[in-house]
């Protein structure tokens, strides 16, 4: 079960929780006794896109023009 932690008292030793937080504890922060907020690490961040990654994925026929008959299909939404 998370800690819950008075804002006053969250006040005072912010940093400690801070890094509590970061470790991937959650903790409630409450408001006259009543939970009021959640402090909690955030989510990692995803992994960047690399372009190039897929090279050789697509072959020449995804660049050849579209049939008539699929044009006029689009056309119809």
């Amino acid at each position: 079960m998370s800690p819950i932690v008075n804002v006053h008292d969250a006040k005072t030793q912010f940093s400690k929780l801070l890094d509590q937080a970061h470790s991937g504890q959650e903790i409630i922060l409450a408001k006259a006794g009543k939970p009021y907020a959640r402090l909690m690490p955030l989510a990692p961040e995803p992994p960047r896109r690399q372009p190039g990654r897929l090279a050789g994925r697509v072959d020449d026929a995804f660049f050849e023009p579209l049939p008539p008959e699929e044009i006029d299909a689009w056309g119809q939404w």
